[in-house]
């Protein structure tokens, strides 16, 4: 579970989680000389609780459970997202008819009212959440990349595991070959000569030499697919995390590594940010 996944507009869902849940405490209806019990006194309020408090708790949970599962996730043949997003939209229309159907006599309590705003508002984040901007940015700003320490300088504290540091190549767009460097106080190797053709062993190992190890991080989630090619995600790589490419399958497909030293197949390497 990585918080970095979470977006602005889930922000939003958990807050009108939070809202509805102090909603629930407060007068439903309110009428004069009358001390009217909260929706949790369901011998007053019958409906109210199961079918807008009560979904819009299970709406919140599943549209954040969403972020940390795999899209192949699926019950009864459809994503968290969606059940959440159903669930959402039928708070919302059944507090809409609390507002509407009030008994006579009586007057809108402050929980309905706000009951209302928080399920409309849970409701609008899972229907277009997605399509606004504002909304779509990460809720925890990424972190900003550290300069590489110069030459006999100590690496800074804190920079933890993932983070590139002063031995990956800044600036290099993926997908460029990378140049070898000599030890200090060595020579580089020397090319082969042409006339001396590659035997069965070189050819073999001619990939993996042209390879060179290199941190990187992603836009946005993705998933990472075991070696031997099952379709069952082994891991979610999130945004403002870095991972290790240990190797590389085509011009892009990735073999990486994540913190606990699962490795997998990454096939959408478009627009990674390279360390």
């Amino acid at each position: 579970m990585n918080i970095r996944s979470l977006t602005r507009g889930d922000g939003v869902v958990i807050g009108a989680a939070v809202l509805l849940f102090i909603a629930s405490f407060l007068d439903f209806y309110s009428a004069t000389g009358l001390d009217l019990p909260s929706v949790w006194d369901t011998d007053v309020y019958r409906l109210a609780l199961p079918t807008i408090f009560l979904l819009g708790f299970i709406a919140a949970g599943l549209l954040i459970a969403a972020r940390f599962q795999p899209e192949t996730r699926k019950p009864a043949g459809l994503p968290l997202a969606a059940w959440g997003t159903v669930l959402a939209v039928a708070a919302a229309w059944s507090s809409l008819w609390s507002l509407i159907t009030s008994p006579s006599g009586a007057d809108l309590g402050a929980g309905c009212i706000i009951a209302f705003l928080a399920t409309l508002a849970l409701a609008g984040v899972a229907v277009a959440g997605a399509k606004i901007p504002a909304l779509a940015g990460g809720l925890v700003p990424e972190p900003k990349p550290v300069a590489p320490a110069p030459y006999g300088a100590h690496p800074q504290p804190g920079t933890g595991y993932g983070y590139p540091g002063a031995g990956a190549q800044q600036g290099q767009p993926y997908g460029s070959t990378p140049q070898p460097v000599p030890p200090y106080g060595g020579t580089p190797n020397p090319s082969p000569s042409p006339a001396a053709g590659p035997g069965p062993q070189d050819a073999a190992a001619a990939p993996a030499a042209d390879f060179t190890p290199f941190w990187f991080a992603v836009p946005v989630a993705r998933p990472l697919f075991p070696e031997d090619g099952a379709p069952t995600p082994i891991a979610e790589l999130a945004p403002g995390t870095w991972y290790l490419a240990v190797d590389q399958r085509g011009p892009a497909t990735l073999i990486a590594q994540t913190q606990d030293g699962r490795r997998g197949v990454l096939n959408d390497t478009s627009g990674i940010q390279r360390g």
